[in-house]
Order: C-alpha cells, then structure tokens, then sequence
C-alpha cells in the first residue's frame, strides 16, 4: 500500500459517513430498480415503504454529515494540482451533498402529493405535507426521478476522478477514504 502523509487521510468519522452514505445509496438504487413502478393506483407498501425509510435514512446520515462537514477540514489536495483542477471534484462534492439532500425531500414530497404517509420502517412517522392528493403529483416524481439520474451522473464524476488521480496522477488519494 502506497505511503499517506499523516493529514493526508480522511478522519475516521469521514470516512464512516462516506461509506455509511455510499452503502445506502447503492441498496435505495437496487431497490429503485426492483420496486414496482409508482402509478396511481400504487399502495406505499413492500419495497416502496423501504424505499421510503432508506431515503430518510440518507436524508438523515446526509445531516449529520453536512454539520459535521462544516466544523471539519478536508486533507488538503496535492501542491502538483493546479489550482482550476482542484475546484472541479469542490463543485462535484458539493451537487453531490446538495442532491443527496434534495432528493429524498422530493421523494417525500412526491409521496406525500399522492396522500401516502411516509415513516421510517414503519415506526417514526413523517409530517403530512399535504391533505389528499395533489393535482402536481406527477411532476414531483418526474424531478424526483431526474434528480436520481443526476446523481449517478455526480457518481460516476466522482469515481472518474478518483481513478483519474490513481492512474494518471499517479496520486493516492483512494486510500485517503479507505477504512
């Protein structure tokens, strides 16, 4: 394994909160994909009420990961970066965190417009956003589902970085979030 400088890595809490964060994301994707599709007819249960709880869940992780983000500075990037280089993965983390914070208030809102009650596995209910059904139902779940599309785009940005620096850069910056 390649030599790290010591402030080089991540803290032990980052990187919990990243990969906490990624194995979420991953299992709320398989079960997007598995899920029956949502139409008007579509009750909130099986793997849509788990669809629901693992959007909370990551609404929730995504929180505590943005307050503790504010108090905590990232290991500083290599001095061989240029400085335009190093605002690209800036602007990328940034849409990733404000996606992962957004979607899942959409979803919630999209279930919400279609008189559903969200809880968290079934236990801690969610505030009522509306009181029957709304007539924007559809367009919440067209910008919920453009909003998923963006972040697999922001995704796979940030995995393309990341081997970008490991194999052309020659920098290790994948063992900085490695447990």
């Amino acid at each position: 394994m390649p030599q790290i400088e010591p402030r080089a890595e991540y803290d032990r809490l980052a990187k919990v909160f990243h990969w906490l964060t990624f194995g979420l994301v991953i299992v709320q994707f398989a079960i997007a994909w598995i899920m029956p599709a949502v139409g008007n007819e579509s009750q909130p249960n099986g793997l849509l009420s788990w669809h629901f709880s693992l959007g909370i869940l990551i609404f929730m992780v995504l929180v505590l990961r943005s307050l503790w983000r504010l108090t905590y500075d990232p290991p500083s990037p290599s001095p061989s970066v240029p400085r335009w280089m190093q605002k690209i993965p800036q602007a990328v983390h940034l849409l990733l965190y404000a996606v992962l914070l957004v979607l899942p208030l959409i979803g919630w809102i999209d279930a919400a417009s279609r008189g559903w009650s969200v809880s968290l596995f079934g236990v801690l209910p969610t505030p009522q956003i509306f009181f029957g059904r709304s007539s924007t139902t559809a367009l919440w779940g067209d910008i919920h589902i453009a909003l998923a599309i963006l972040l697999l785009i922001l995704i796979s940005l940030h995995i393309a970085g990341v081997i970008y620096h490991q194999l052309v850069t020659k920098e290790c910056i994948l063992f900085r979030m490695l447990p």
